[in-house]
């Protein structure tokens, strides 16, 4: 799946660099970048944030039932 097809209200989960971690994206910041909530620890951040550092070999992003 690519960050295109990211949509509000949804959950996802993604997996970058050995980290994973799961969210809701709350609203659209900029092209292909969102404000997400973080479903383990509860902070709002950017998408961006996440993958600042490139993607990596092991990224998978996904669809997830919230």
């Amino acid at each position: 799946m690519s960050l295109d097809n990211i949509r509000i209200g949804k959950c996802y989960f993604i997996r970058n660099h050995g980290e994973s971690t799961s969210f809701v994206a709350l609203e659209s910041i900029g092209e292909n970048d969102f404000k997400i909530k973080d479903l383990l620890s509860l902070e709002i951040y950017p998408l961006s944030q996440l993958i600042k550092y490139g993607f990596g070999n092991d990224f998978e992003l996904r669809e997830t039932e919230c």
